[in-house]
């Protein structure tokens, strides 16, 4: 499946990234954005997923979280992420940058995950960023505020017209452009400033390879193609080293 030159490169090689987007989650059975026929299908995503819908309605925005977390809860991590965390345990510099929000690669036991878009599992203050630990009862109708400043609570994710983290593009930048071995796994390398991230380890002299299933925008631009689903692939790129999952 992999290149005799990739698995005769792999075990040597100093640094290595992995950057996983929406489609290793959904081989989780996690929607990409929202089920087309389900209950959210009446709403644009900017009433879901941005700064003026949460002002407008947090209820309903909350709601939506909520019901997300419900569906993570029955998730579980597939052997895509756990063939990560196995590769983080193996090598010694192996950084793991993903966009999805679900912290899956954290259950399958991966470490110091750099999150381009935040997670739904925990929840900041809108205004000052304290995180809130407490439970959300959205049924009450009386959503929780800051005890810090007051602001509203909301959850810690990147919503749509929102910078990326600082701290966590910085990061993923610095280690893309020094690797020397990049994967791009189940990303439509679309959404920027990410999608420039297998272009800036491919500048900086990195082997690259895309997992996916379907042709990408930077498809011709890496150095190997696997169409294959992460959860077939890498417990293979596994094997194919010597290393059972």
């Amino acid at each position: 499946m992999f290149s005799d030159y990739l698995i005769d490169f792999l075990p040597r090689a100093r640094t290595i990234v992995f950057f996983t987007g929406a489609g290793i989650s959904a081989e989780s059975g996690i929607a990409t954005f929202r089920d087309k026929d389900g209950l959210w299908s009446k709403f644009s995503p900017t009433e879901l997923a941005s700064v003026e819908g949460f002002m407008s309605n947090p209820q309903r925005v909350w709601e939506w979280y909520q019901h997300r977390r419900q569906v993570l809860d029955k998730a579980s991590p597939n052997p895509g992420h756990f063939a990560i965390s196995k590769m983080q345990e193996l090598f010694p510099n192996v950084d793991l940058i993903t966009q999805n929000v679900d912290r899956l690669h954290q259950q399958a036991g991966s470490k110091d995950v750099i999150e381009l878009h935040g997670n739904i599992i925990t929840n900041r203050c809108f205004e000052c960023s304290t995180p809130y630990t407490a439970e959300i009862d959205i049924n009450s109708n009386n959503l929780p505020n800051c005890q810090k400043c007051g602001g509203k609570i909301r959850p810690d994710v990147v919503w749509f017209g929102e910078m990326l983290p600082a701290d966590a593009i910085t990061k993923a930048q610095e280690v893309s452009e020094m690797c020397e071995i990049f994967f791009t796994i189940g990303t439509s390398a679309e959404v920027y400033p990410a999608a420039n991230l297998p272009l800036l380890a491919k500048q900086g002299g990195a082997y690259v390879v895309e997992i996916n299933p379907h042709k990408t925008q930077i498809s011709d631009k890496v150095d190997e193609c696997i169409r294959e689903l992460s959860g077939v692939a890498l417990p293979e790129l596994l094997n194919q080293i010597g290393v059972k999952l």
